[in-house]
């Protein structure tokens, strides 16, 4: 069973320059095209209403309706560039969007400048109160910065399953690369902190963002591999990605490229552990 943890589907493709095909390059079609071609089973669609997709929360909700036994949606909720971000009602907004789309989880981006005290406030601890009496799984783009405070919300709620995007925003070069790291890994203390293992391509210095398969990365994998183990999942960001990778690309990068990874732990990070996430998290209705 191979579940991809992170990947996203748009009707309109949102990213500049112009592509000659905006309506099909990021369609839910062409992400289940991917998923048969290289042998995926299921995926999570990570929704993010940007540039012309203020609706895409509905465009995802109604391809998991037509295809219910291979993908699943995290809602977009409150996400930095929505104008409720950090705004009062933030718990009642995340209810709604529950009451509405069958998802199993939301996603939150946190601007970068932003040092997520947010969630440490009244309103931010009545927003994860809702995720964890709905049994919400947490989908979190953040950064470095924000794990501190991450880790407070973990605490509070020891039952509500965190997934941070990207492997948190690591980076595997800079002079505070080591820096970044060590704010990340303390997070594998509490079980209910997951990294996707994802986005080679943003962990690589831009400049070689398309070197597949990313050996002058693999330290940073190892490093959090040894911390969180099969508390990673493994992730496309499809169709993102195709920016700097196919694919089956990123697919290989791990499974094939990542052999300090145990065979055991491979299979869960390609699939077992979020597979087992999935079923102890809210029950939606697909029909």
């Amino acid at each position: 069973m191979i579940i991809d943890s992170h990947c996203h589907s748009w009707a309109y493709w949102p990213y500049l320059p112009e592509v000659p095909d905006p309506e099909t390059r990021g369609s839910v079609e062409m992400l289940l095209d991917q998923m048969d071609a290289n042998g995926v089973d299921r995926a999570t669609i990570v929704c993010a209403q940007i540039y012309r997709n203020t609706d895409n929360n509905d465009y995802v909700a109604a391809a998991v309706r037509r295809n219910p036994d291979r993908l699943e949606q995290f809602a977009d909720v409150d996400s930095f560039w929505s104008e409720t971000y950090h705004t009062p009602g933030a718990a009642t907004r995340l209810e709604q969007a529950a009451s509405r789309w069958p998802m199993k989880g939301f996603t939150h981006y946190i601007a970068s400048n932003d040092d997520a005290t947010w969630f440490d406030s009244p309103e931010g601890r009545a927003f994860f109160k809702v995720a964890n009496d709905l049994s919400l799984i947490a989908s979190i783009a953040c950064g470095p910065q924000h794990q501190p405070m991450i880790r407070k919300v973990a605490e509070r709620y020891p039952d509500l399953t965190i997934l941070c995007h990207h492997m948190s925003g690591m980076r595997a070069y800079g002079d505070d690369a080591t820096d970044k790291m060590e704010l990340v890994l303390p997070s594998a203390k509490l079980p209910n902190i997951h990294l996707k293992l994802s986005g080679f391509h943003y962990v690589s210095p831009p400049e070689s963002s398309w070197a597949f398969p990313y050996a002058d990365v693999r330290w940073l994998y190892e490093e959090a591999y040894e911390a969180f183990g099969e508390r990673m999942v493994w992730g496309s960001d499809y169709p993102v990605v195709t920016k700097a990778m196919t694919h089956k690309q990123a697919l290989e990068a791990f499974r094939t490229y990542c052999d300090f990874v145990s065979e055991d732990d491979r299979e869960a990070i390609l699939g077992g552990t979020l597979e087992r996430l999935l079923a102890k998290a809210r029950p939606v209705s697909k029909g």
